[in-house]
């Protein structure tokens, strides 16, 4: 049995996992009304990505006997102004989910729950990844999105991006 207050965290969790879904689904249809369908379906790929994260989630709770409960998903409520605030809101963000990974870890840590410690181990190591990417996403656009012919190809490189769903035992 899971400790509680590691089961209130993880619940939690899933929510800001789904909120996460519903921010980039913004960000995507934002890109796509832009006329960057590249950039919408990064966006729309990290979308599908965040919402197996609350899945994972889930089913972690379910295989360990805690009760699953969810809560209403907040809208985004971002202004999104300039082609350079998906991506800065982005990294903001995902700076955040890393801080809420780091808390659950650290519950889990203080009652020697180390199943659900080696379950999070992926999700620290995604959080890694996922803060560096969006980094790499400013610093591409800041370097190429200026121009017309720069920002068409980003547009094309991330238009290439296929999801590939998480690999994650539980």
């Amino acid at each position: 049995m899971l400790d509680a207050k590691v089961a209130k965290l993880l619940n939690e969790q899933i929510n800001k996992e789904l909120y996460s879904a519903y921010l980039y689904l913004d960000f995507s249809i934002y890109y796509e009304a832009e006329g960057l369908d590249g950039f919408a379906n990064w966006y729309m790929v990290q979308a599908q990505e965040e919402r197996d994260h609350a899945m994972l989630m889930l089913q972690y709770l379910q295989n360990n006997g805690a009760k699953v409960s969810l809560e209403a998903v907040a809208k985004p409520d971002k202004t999104l102004a300039s082609l350079m605030d998906p991506l800065k809101m982005g990294l903001e963000h995902e700076q955040y989910v890393t801080s809420l990974i780091h808390n659950i870890y650290d519950a889990a840590y203080s009652v020697k729950d180390f199943r659900t410690m080696q379950f999070l181990d992926w999700f620290v190591k995604e959080q890694c990844e996922e803060e560096k990417t969006a980094d790499d996403m400013i610093k591409k656009m800041e370097l190429f999105g200026g121009d017309s012919k720069g920002l068409y190809s980003l547009d094309s490189e991330f238009a290439a991006r296929v999801y590939t769903a998480p690999s994650l035992v539980l």
